[in-house]
């Protein structure tokens, strides 16, 4: 990233040409705002940038608004967390080989005082059944993200649809994560998260884990080349040489290595 800054100093001062600046080679991440705010990207990029001489220009959205991004030709690879859905964009040839990168989990947060009473559970479905019948407060991402499609199928196992009651005790923000958070903390509310994002966000007012454990809050994230056939402008080589790093071994290490608190946030498992 310095590196751009001080080629585009160098261009204002007519030392050097803009299309020797154009000529760096970069490529477009469309990516979820989990593997942004929690610092992941942050922590590993310059590791790959440094070996390969490629910058990574990331743009973090909802997993649903990555894939369309990437559908539109916005970016040369996908890494995102909805498993089926990344499927079914390779499968629709959007995409050429999916391949599974690291997980994590989700947990449910909410305020210490504990409306719903389901501190110290680990059965998510029951958590949202019970936050339903207290009509307790809940902020939901209500964006199509990898996390909405989660806490939308708890839901739907819980035989409750939350939407009939959305700006009543159901909020759906429209927004990622960390702004998510910021709402339940303001609102004293329940949320779903990802664990990262929760360890690297700072405002949690009265809000705690109060739902964790559960085998269906588990979190895989994948990573896809944009197939050249459909977006002949997709730079694949160098895609694809991102790919290969994430997956092998050093990408996997530098993914192991980050921690926040003290905690692992990422388990790496490409292979």
């Amino acid at each position: 990233m310095i590196r751009n800054v001080f080629r585009a100093a160098l261009v204002s001062l007519g030392l050097l040409t803009g299309p020797a600046l154009a000529e760096e080679p970069f490529i477009v991440v469309q990516s979820t705002t989990s593997t942004q705010n929690s610092g992941l990207l942050d922590y590993i990029l310059p590791w790959f940038e440094a070996e390969t001489g490629i910058d990574v220009r990331v743009v973090a959205v909802g997993t649903g608004q990555a894939i369309r991004n990437a559908i539109n030709g916005d970016g040369d690879v996908l890494l995102v967390h909805a498993k089926a859905d990344e499927e079914q964009f390779v499968a629709d040839g959007w995409g050429v080989e999916r391949f599974d990168v690291m997980y994590n989990d989700f947990v449910l947060v909410g305020p210490k005082s504990d409306p719903a009473k389901v501190k110290g559970g680990s059965d998510i479905v029951a958590a949202l059944a019970a936050v339903s019948e207290a009509e307790a407060p809940f902020a939901s991402r209500g964006d199509d993200s990898g996390t909405h499609k989660a806490e939308m199928r708890h839901w739907k196992t819980a035989g409750v649809d939350p939407t009939g009651a959305s700006g009543t005790w159901y909020r759906e923000t429209g927004s990622g994560m960390g702004a998510t958070l910021n709402v339940a903390s303001g609102m004293d509310a329940y949320t779903l998260t990802d664990r990262a994002t929760w360890e690297a966000f700072g405002n949690r007012g009265n809000l705690e884990v109060l739902v964790e454990g559960d085998p269906r809050l588990f979190n895989q994230y994948g990573v896809i080349l944009v197939n050249p056939e459909k977006h002949p402008r997709v730079r694949a080589a160098a895609g694809q040489r991102f790919i290969d790093w994430l997956v092998g071994p050093d990408g996997q290490a530098a993914i192991e290595s980050y921690q926040l608190n003290g905690q692992q946030l990422f388990f790496p498992n490409a292979n």
